[in-house]
């Protein structure tokens, strides 16, 4: 009963201990900002952040906004993870492509993608074509290298085991090389997640009519703080619901493995 009673209560703590830092943060925020040492033109307080986050669901303006940044961020992920993780098979099962294609997605790779945008605006215009190259960029190269690190480090035992049990090429891809290589795949999600959300950001902000970007940079210009952070606020909460379901994710996938159990 004793045991049971102190998995119960690690369990709680568990859960509740990465709030402890934002709650505090959010409380020491409001009492600056009642007491006046935080001008309210600057920063305002917390309950005037949400309730001008109310106030837009209410309206319906920030459940839009939210639906259309949503719809980038999938495709350009999906688009961007795919083809990273092609690359990524390629390379990193055939020696001779990793040969001739790595040296050159890895000079590609240090250029950072964002630095890009007058470029992918004179090639796209800034309609959506534009705002789904920089994301799938972005999220192309971790997608890329975790996959092919994984694939790489793959122990030579176990394929060599798996060819002595007769298992076939696709058999051991499958059974063997991709499991291993599981873990640094979902490592490499995880960073494509956060890259993902910060290049819509900046995309959305290059002549968009829709988006969070484009309420937050709108409300800019009126001077609306207390929206500017909403927007900040929501793609934080956002961030960290992708990084939450990809741990789940983990769990659920590598559940075989002790280490995420």
């Amino acid at each position: 009963m004793a045991a049971e009673s102190i998995a119960y209560r690690n369990r709680w703590i568990r859960l509740a201990a990465p709030w402890l830092v934002p709650i505090g943060l959010i409380l020491f925020w409001q009492i600056f900002a009642v007491s006046g040492l935080i001008p309210h033109r600057i920063l305002p307080s917390p309950v005037e952040v949400m309730q001008a986050g109310f106030h837009l669901t209410v309206t319906g303006e920030m459940p839009a906004h939210l639906w259309e940044s949503s719809q980038r961020a999938v495709i350009g992920l999906l688009i961007g993870g795919t083809i990273g993780f092609v690359f990524a098979l390629l390379n990193g099962l055939f020696g001779p492509a990793h040969l001739v294609f790595d040296s050159s997605l890895q000079m590609l790779r240090n250029i950072p993608h964002l630095a890009m945008i007058p470029l992918v605006i004179l090639w796209f215009g800034i309609g959506e074509p534009a705002k789904m190259f920089l994301i799938v960029i972005g999220v192309f190269f971790p997608i890329y290298i975790n996959t092919v690190h994984g694939i790489r480090s793959t122990d030579p035992k176990l394929i060599e085991m798996g060819r002595i049990y007769g298992l076939t090429p696709w058999e051991l891809l499958f059974t063997v090389v991709l499991p291993s290589a599981l873990p640094s795949i979902l490592v490499g999600l995880r960073y494509a997640l956060g890259i993902m959300w910060l290049t819509l950001i900046v995309a959305e902000t290059v002549a968009c009519d829709n988006g969070i970007g484009y309420m937050t940079m709108n409300a800019r210009e009126f001077l609306q703080t207390d929206v500017v952070l909403v927007g900040i606020l929501l793609y934080a909460l956002l961030g960290k619901l992708a990084d939450t379901v990809t741990q789940a994710l983990e769990r659920w996938l590598l559940r075989w493995n002790p280490a995420y159990r």
